[in-house]
């Protein structure tokens, strides 16, 4: 065993007793980072604007701090990026994380010197955690890939900006920089298939004990490495122990992914974003992902269904339940408050606190009235796929098809197999059966006529991979919306398959 991996153990005995002081009282951590982040920031233009040397409770924070969105706090984040200090949080960032929106455009979200610790701790810990659960160290000892955005950084208002994760390569800590592959070059250029290729000439004959990125990309990664070797890649990269993911649910990867590696290994999934990380899966055998509550931000959670009210019910740590689906709502030392990310939770346990990532708050199917979410049409895919134990999957979206004459309308799950169902008409039937099961709204759309039972449109092979292309979102962090409530993506990888 090298000196990183034994140096790893004692190093995660002392994180792990570290973080159990905040795991054993979470609502007294997170009043200790609600009352910090008010008192530092309450001379900042955001904290005057909204009385915050006045606030002595989280009440008094509701009736102050509306929620919002980064379309909603753009003209604070319009003053950060013209390089303006004491607007959102003391100061001017230390740097600004670019990241594609959807009405907004390009998003720049303020990462400060108080919380680049969260991104760089958070996934160093959740190493870390790995290796105190399970005692395997060795993987510190390899070459370990982070599938990533470029790191190459332009200047906004003085500040460095650019992609989190190229923001997160320069923090890679020294002692793991000697492991760390691809090269800097490498990970400079912008071009996903020309990086490709050179990161796999770069890796392919190297001893790789750990693989990081978004599933779909590992994917790609992992398909070139066979069709160029012949081999799986248990065969190629012999000591491949560990696969860390996020950004997306990994169970509609899941197969084809380790079939491809050829052997079972251990994996690791995160809930980072460029507003922070939130949390990490600290235990092989449980899939609920622990929230970090002593990390610079403090947490509220809204019911999905009054996300949308005027005066929606906010909760904190203390008042959630397992279970129930909330809108996750941050405020941070970052400079965000009541910064609404998107994404909805839920709890998989109080003690201690652990989720799962359920889905996008903006990304739900309601053409009809039925609220389908991103969980469902997930889980639906998850069970149909345990009974066609046959198919591989690459990728899909759901989206509705409007018809205007009486009961002809459904949804269209536009799907890229790698082996399609022997019956796809079969596959469908127990798909559309299975999303009836999830969402009863759906079910009594079905029985009552108003919707067909849905439709599944296979699409050639490489369709979503040359559509991401085409809107210039191929690899790094990006990921395709698992649905939504228009035709925009399903009319775009329709035109993209007849080419």
């Amino acid at each position: 065993m090298g000196v990183k991996a034994l140096l790893s153990k004692p190093l995660a005995a002392y994180v792990h007793r570290k973080h159990q002081s905040w795991i054993d009282s979470p609502v007294e951590a997170q009043q200790t980072i609600f009352k910090n982040i008010l008192n530092k920031a309450q001379h900042t233009r955001f904290g005057r604007d909204h009385g915050f040397s006045g606030i002595r409770s989280h009440a008094d924070f509701v009736k102050a701090v509306p929620v919002r969105d980064y379309e909603g706090l753009k003209g604070y984040f319009t003053q950060v990026k013209q390089g303006e200090k004491d607007v959102l949080w003391p100061g001017k960032p230390l740097y600004l994380a670019k990241t594609s929106g959807t009405t907004s455009g390009t998003k720049y979200i303020p990462i400060t010197r108080d919380s680049i610790s969260n991104h760089i701790d958070g996934a160093r810990d959740a190493l870390l955690a790995y290796v105190y659960e399970t005692g395997r160290s060795q993987f510190l000892d390899g070459k370990l890939i982070f599938l990533s955005g470029s790191p190459v950084l332009e200047e906004v208002g003085g500040i460095h900006t650019g992609r989190l994760s190229g923001i997160a390569n320069h923090h890679v800590p020294g002692y793991l920089r000697t492991n760390q592959l691809p090269s800097y070059e490498t990970n400079c250029i912008e071009d996903w298939e020309t990086k490709l290729d050179q990161i796999i000439e770069e890796t392919i004959d190297q001893n790789m004990t750990l693989i990081s990125g978004i599933p779909p990309w590992v994917q790609m990664y992992f398909d070139k490495l066979i069709r160029q070797t012949g081999k799986p890649i248990k065969d190629i990269f012999p000591n491949f122990q560990l696969f860390v993911y996020g950004g997306v649910n990994f169970e509609p990867y899941r197969k084809k992914l380790f079939e491809s590696v050829g052997k079972q290994v251990d994996s690791i999934e995160l809930f980072p974003a460029s507003e922070g990380f939130f949390a990490y899966q600290d235990k092989q055998n449980d899939s609920g992902l622990l929230l970090l509550l002593n990390s610079g931000i403090f947490y509220e959670f809204i019911p999905t269904e009054e996300f949308f009210n005027e005066n929606p019910t906010r909760l904190t740590i203390g008042e959630v339940e397992v279970g129930v689906n909330y809108a996750l709502v941050i405020s941070s030392n970052a400079g965000l408050w009541g910064y609404s990310i998107g994404d909805t939770v839920k709890f998989t346990s109080v003690k201690p606190y652990k989720l799962i990532v359920s889905g996008r708050i903006k990304h739900f199917i309601s053409a009809f009235g039925e609220h389908v979410i991103g969980e469902e049409v997930e889980k639906a895919m998850k069970l149909t796929m345990a009974k066609f134990t046959n198919v591989e999957l690459i990728e899909f979206t759901v989206a509705p098809y409007v018809s205007q004459s009486h009961g002809a309308s459904y949804h269209e799950w536009l799907v890229e197999f790698a082996r399609a169902p022997h019956n796809l008409d079969a596959f469908a039937k127990e798909l559309d059966e299975q999303l009836q099961k999830l969402n009863s709204y759906y079910y009594d759309l079905i029985k009552g006529n108003i919707l067909k039972h849905l439709k599944i449109t296979p699409l050639p092979a490489g369709t979503f991979r040359e559509y991401m292309k085409s809107q210039g979102k191929l690899g790094g962090q990006n990921k395709v919306p698992r649905l939504s409530n228009d035709r925009k993506l399903a009319d775009g990888l329709l035109e993209v398959s007849r080419k």
